[in-house]
This record gives C-alpha cells, sequence and structure tokens, in this order.
C-alpha cells in the first residue's frame, strides 16, 4: 500500500519543477519579443493572446510565473489578475502596462501582483524583474514547506522544528540585509526595541510573539526595490519615494502565506501615520494595528540613529528630538511615552545586537 505524501512532499515538487512562464499580450509581437528573450535565458515559454486563453493554459499546465499585459481585448490583465491569484496561488505574475501610473501599480500589487513593467520594454530589466519574482516565489514555498512541516509534525520534535524555522527566517533576513551595508542589523534592532515597548505597554504573550514576527519581518518587502534607488546618496524623486513605500505592501503579500492576519497587517501598515496622512494610507489613529504602531516607532528611531547614504546617523538626544516631534502627527503618543520610559535600557540592548546572532535574542527564547 503506497503511503500518502505529505504536503510538504508536495510543496517540494511545486519549487523543483522546471520553471515555465506564460506570456500574456494580445499584440503577437510583443509576445515574440519577450519569448525569445526569456527563451535565451533559460526558461520555457508559452503564449496567450487574451485572459480567457491564459485562464485555460493555466488551467491543464504547471506555470511559475505570468507575464500580463493589463490593457486588453476582452478580458482585462486586472480582471484576470484576481482569477490567477485566487485560482493558482503559488503563481507569480509581472503586470505589464504602457500606462505610467503608480495608482495602478499599487492596485495591481494589492491585488496579488509581484512586481510590474513599462513598455516600451527594456529588455534586461524583463529579465531582472522575471528573476526576481521566481526568487520570492522559491522564498514563498521554501517558507510554506516550513511552515507545512511544522504542522504536521506539531506533536513530535516542536522545539527542534521551531529552531528550524527560526532559522530559515533568520537567514532569509540576513540575507536581505547583508545586500546593504545602510540596513545590516536593522530588523533585529527594531525587533529589540518593539518588544521593550510591547512589554511596557502590557501585551499578552500572543501579541508580543506576533510582535516579533512583524518586526523582524517589517522590511521583507525591500526585496523589490532598486537598490540604487534605496542608496542614492541624494533626495528621493517622489516617483523614487513611492517606489521605496511600496514595500510594506509587498512584504505583507509576500509572507502572507505563513503567518496569521495580525503580522500582515502590521507589515502592511507599519510606514502608516497617526494622523493619516502617510503615504496611500486609508485608515488612522487607533484602527492602525497596534503592533504597527509600535513598529513605526522603533523603526523610525532606528532609521535615525544609524548612517544613511544620504547623511550620517543621528545621535540620540537628536533622535529623541524627532520622535517627540512627531507625537499625534506620525506617530501614536501612547507608543512615545512608552518609548521615553524604556528609551535608556532599550537603546544599550538594541545597540548590542548589531553585527551579532540571534542567540539572545527573545524569539529564540
Amino acid at each position: 500500500m503506497t503511503k500518502e505524501r505529505s504536503s510538504s512532499d508536495k510543496i517540494m515538487d511545486v519549487i523543483e519543477q522546471q520553471e515555465t512562464l506564460l506570456i500574456v499580450d494580445d499584440e503577437p509581437s510583443i509576445r515574440t519579443l519577450l519569448r525569445h528573450k526569456l527563451s535565451r535565458e533559460g526558461y520555457l515559454c508559452r503564449e496567450a493572446d487574451g485572459g480567457e486563453q491564459a485562464l485555460k493554459i493555466l488551467a491543464v499546465s504547471p506555470i511559475a510565473l505570468v507575464i500580463l499585459d493589463i490593457k486588453m481585448p476582452g478580458k482585462s490583465g486586472t480582471e484576470v489578475l484576481p482569477e490567477i491569484k485566487s485560482g493558482y496561488p503559488d503563481i507569480v505574475v509581472i503586470m505589464a502596462t504602457a500606462i505610467i501610473d503608480i495608482n495602478v501599480a499599487i492596485q495591481c500589487l494589492k491585488q496579488g501582483a509581484d512586481d510590474y513593467i513599462c513598455k516600451p520594454f527594456n529588455l534586461e530589466e524583463v529579465s531582472l524583474a522575471v528573476q526576481k519574482a521566481l526568487d520570492r516565489r522559491h522564498l514563498r514555498l521554501e517558507l510554506k514547506e516550513y511552515q507545512q512541516f511544522l504542522e504536521e509534525k506539531v506533536e513530535e520534535q516542536t522545539e527542534e522544528i521551531r529552531k528550524v524555522f527560526l532559522g530559515a527566517i533568520e537567514s532569509l533576513v540576513a540575507a536581505l540585509e547583508a545586500k546593504d551595508k545602510y540596513t545590516a542589523g536593522h530588523s533585529r534592532r527594531v525587533t529589540e526595541l518593539a518588544v521593550a515597548l510591547g512589554n511596557e505597554l502590557g501585551l499578552s504573550a500572543k501579541d508580543m510573539e506576533d510582535l516579533r514576527w512583524a518586526s523582524l519581518l517589517h522590511d521583507i518587502g525591500k526585496i523589490v526595490i532598486d537598490q540604487a534607488v534605496q542608496n542614492k546618496p541624494g533626495r528621493l524623486t517622489r516617483e523614487e519615494y513611492e517606489q521605496i513605500m511600496i514595500h510594506a505592501h509587498v512584504g505583507a503579500h509576500i509572507v502572507k502565506p505563513v503567518v496569521n492576519g495580525i503580522i500582515t497587517e502590521m507589515i502592511g501598515h507599519h510606514h502608516d501615520h497617526y494622523d493619516g496622512s502617510g503615504f496611500g494610507q486609508v485608515i488612522a489613529g487607533s484602527g492602525i494595528p497596534l503592533g504597527a504602531r509600535i513598529i513605526a516607532v522603533a523603526d523610525a528611531f532606528d532609521a535615525m540613529t544609524s548612517d544613511r547614504p544620504y547623511r550620517s546617523a543621528m545621535s540620540v538626544g537628536e533622535a529623541e528630538h524627532e520622535i517627540e516631534r512627531g507625537a499625534g502627527t506620525q506617530f501614536d503618543p501612547a507608543i512615545i511615552t512608552a518609548f521615553f520610559k524604556t528609551l535608556g535600557r532599550v537603546t544599550t540592548q538594541a545597540r548590542s545586537l548589531e553585527g551579532g546572532a540571534l542567540d539572545g535574542h527573545p524569539l529564540n527564547k
């Protein structure tokens, strides 16, 4: 009798499948251009001339990534996108558009798209976008596999599995931050500071655990940001600023398959302003998840007291002044009160983590 295969085995099968791309565009010349470029990169490519044909192909063929034109006769790309993400959640989707509209791009990202590219195409940028999207897919599937493994084995070796899962998350965050000398150790320091604030505010054990995860993963969405923009030494243009701010929504989307909704909401709203004036913000005040309001203060303080491409680190005193100045506008006044109550011991603990492993981190206790 054949033993039923576990969910984690099935997920690993998806990871290991040869990657096939589906190019969806009503213009044959564009499909041919992309197919020739991506085939030379080693990908198997299929084509569809519209949304209906794309859905028929997806129903019978294993596809890793879809390049989906927004403007097409019949079903538009924005209509097809939700159907793809609901029916095939492991497929990554890159939207293609001739309209450079950041609002359209943000809406597509909120609906589940992983990236967008603009016509006329720069083929090297298309290739890079495909590779980055597939890298994110691999990360999500691997994280999903770890989570599935944890659930299936929860009755045995729970502590050992927990260490493996935490190690995978730690490695993921470390790999992301290692690419940028200005943010190395940032997520761990923000986690330590956020946890201290959570303790000061009297959060429950469950809420503290959610806060730790959200703090550690709050910047994971920056994997989609152009490093040249992130490390620009001068003032950002509005378009560059908007590109960076998208990372909160992207990060929430990346971790959604493997964490609970509370953690996802914290990550998605950690750049919201208390008064509602933040980029693309739709909620304000107490409507913002408490954990997101905590992370906002911890994130801002660590950013201010760390070197950045466009400025040197502020002193603790200067950062204190800026944090206090933001009470009631950018930050929740109650969080600011807790921040100043714990500032002395928190800054000492947070700075002691820089450059070190997570051996003494609360997540490992």
